[in-house]
């Protein structure tokens, strides 16, 4: 399909649909599951997935009252601080994974997934993630979770050993089409590991992340440092992205994929994270560009809101768009913008991110805890 207009008003989400896109709540947290926002979402097919991370749920532990009683609980039994930070993610994981069982049924296990990371740090060794996540995955007893893992190189070995388990991931943090490349890899070494085991493939899923606004953001300021105009501003993360596409639907014209494909294997799905948080920058006309068969779009609820108000699509907007996309990359360059190093600095801050967001939440938990969680 060609790009084109479609003024759908509210009814945004369902043209996503019909151009293969399904529709995830990202920064999905307690309120959003107490309050019912996630049923109705669910109900009225306005969301198909979710994923959560630990910066959303310290925010609301540290500020808010949905986890006032189970963190009561934890408190009077003296519960030690990462058992209990472990508890309060397992719960919301369960949850979630209960409230999207619709879609996942449904949809036969396209969609109703729920992403979580596993607890601990993101720059932690292989092994480690690997143990946790597969802890995660055993507490949620769901077969819609998710475990969601960093694409470094300690997360990609994670994510191999965790897909050759029968693990679903939800890789993270993909700045470049090198980086994709490697996730590929360590979805099809995974997948075959799996497949050597005996495991069915059909129910081993699995996610590529892109935070494109962040790829956007990080470009710009570059482009402005160095004095460049503005009409290259915004054109970074679509440019990658179309890259990506084309090695996604390389990968599964392989032979090496339909090999896996007659063993059951399902495609792994790319996600475009456009709901990032990023101040002052709005989520919406990344829904709208950033639209091709076999994809996911993760918004934040805010985000969701104001692409149903407002939000306009042009139809397929990546699908063999790699020509236009080296020749964006090839301006970039000339002005200096290297979006291999913009990639560099991009994973470097995901980890710091991630590490300090986790002692924010144990940091919160551990306040809650200390002072009677009331």
């Amino acid at each position: 399909m060609g790009e084109r207009t479609v003024t759908s008003g509210g009814e945004v989400l369902r043209e996503l649909l019909a151009e293969g896109v399904s529709p995830w709540l990202g920064g999905l947290r307690r309120s959003l599951l107490t309050s019912g926002t996630l049923t109705r979402l669910v109900a009225a097919g306005r969301v198909r997935g979710a994923t959560t991370g630990p910066g959303a749920l310290a925010a609301e532990v540290s500020g808010g009252t949905s986890y006032a009683q189970q963190l009561s609980h934890l408190a009077c039994r003296s519960v030690p601080l990462t058992t209990a930070v472990q508890a309060l993610c397992a719960y919301d994981l369960r949850t979630a994974c209960d409230e999207l069982r619709p879609v996942f049924t449904t949809t036969q296990g396209l969609d109703g997934h729920v992403s979580m990371d596993p607890v601990g740090y993101p720059g932690g060794c292989a092994g480690a993630l690997a143990d946790s996540a597969v802890a995660l995955h055993r507490a949620a007893c769901r077969p819609n979770a998710l475990v969601r893992l960093p694409a470094t190189d300690d997360g990609l070995a994670a994510a191999g050993e965790c897909l050759a388990r029968g693990i679903g991931v939800h890789l993270t943090g993909i700045f470049s089409v090198q980086r994709y490349e490697q996730v590929v890899e360590a979805w099809f070494t995974g997948l075959e590991r799996a497949r050597d085991a005996g495991l069915d493939l059909s129910v081993i899923p699995s996610l590529a992340a892109l935070p494109v606004a962040r790829i956007d953001a990080e470009a710009d300021a570059r482009l402005r440092a160095a004095g460049a105009g503005p009409e290259l501003r915004g054109t970074a993360a679509l440019a990658v992205a179309r890259l990506v596409y084309q090695r996604y639907e390389e990968g599964l014209g392989s032979a090496r994929w339909r090999v896996l494909a007659a063993a059951g294997a399902r495609p792994q799905r790319l996600m475009w994270a456009v709901g990032c948080g990023l101040s002052g920058v709005s989520g919406v006309p990344y829904v709208e560009s950033f639209v091709a068969w076999g994809t996911v779009s993760a918004m934040s609820p805010a985000t969701l809101g104001a692409v149903v108000e407002r939000g306009r699509l042009r139809g397929d907007t990546l699908t063999g768009q790699d020509g236009a996309a080296r020749a964006a990359v090839a301006r970039l360059e000339r002005c200096g913008v290297s979006l291999a190093e913009v990639a560099k600095k991009l994973e470097a801050d995901g980890v710091a991110h991630g590490v300090s967001s986790w002692r924010a939440l144990r940091g919160a938990v551990a306040s809650r805890l200390g002072g009677g969680a009331g």
